[in-house]
């Protein structure tokens, strides 16, 4: 009986070699800094959801519905024009949670073109922390690869969507030290 179930196992994975592959693994990063700033002044910066112009990628930043509360996690959804030659690209993102006695907000992207920023299931936290009386800037996420099935086109692999999201967080967290300074 038990070689007989063995046998028929075999069969099965041989008739089938990618049906036990396994597809992507979700990916992490995080980037931070100390600058030489306040904590509250740093979060009257980065801390309203409906604004993220301090980010060079970022052209305007739209709240929507027109009208609607900018810090009310069930009903904020911003849609970031990014800056660019070729047309209007954009990055749809919801609140899902603020908390300014924290000095942090968690959002997710709720749609975002593959060619814009490769990543799938995308979430992130912005925190700013009090490090003896100066402000470090927390930002981290988790997401998959643009493509969710195996053998991902080069610009919609691991490598590329990691990449994808260092480069955003960096470009901020540069922009955020020219703008306040590091801390020594």
């Amino acid at each position: 009986m038990h070689k007989t179930l063995g046998l028929a196992v075999a069969a099965m994975l041989a008739l089938a070699p990618g049906a036990y592959a396994h597809g992507p693994s979700r990916l992490k990063t995080e980037r931070s800094v100390v600058l030489d700033a306040t904590p509250d002044e740093v979060w009257q910066v980065i801390g309203k959801f409906d604004d993220m112009t301090w980010h060079p990628a970022v052209a305007s930043t739209e709240i929507t519905p027109a009208g609607a509360p900018a810090d009310t996690p069930e009903e904020s959804t911003r849609i970031l024009h990014l800056k660019s030659d070729n047309g209007d690209p954009t990055i749809t993102e919801r609140l899902m949670t603020i908390d300014p006695a924290k000095r942090q907000y968690k959002y997710m992207i709720t749609d975002v073109a593959v060619e814009v920023l490769p990543v799938t299931n995308y979430s992130s936290t912005l925190q700013v922390k009090d490090k003896d009386g100066r402000a470090e800037v927390v930002w981290k996420g988790g997401f998959y690869r643009g493509y969710p099935n195996n053998d991902p086109p080069a610009d919609q692999n691991d490598d590329a969507a990691m990449a994808a999201v260092d480069g955003i967080y960096q470009a901020g967290i540069d922009a955020l030290a020219e703008r306040f300074g590091k801390a020594e």
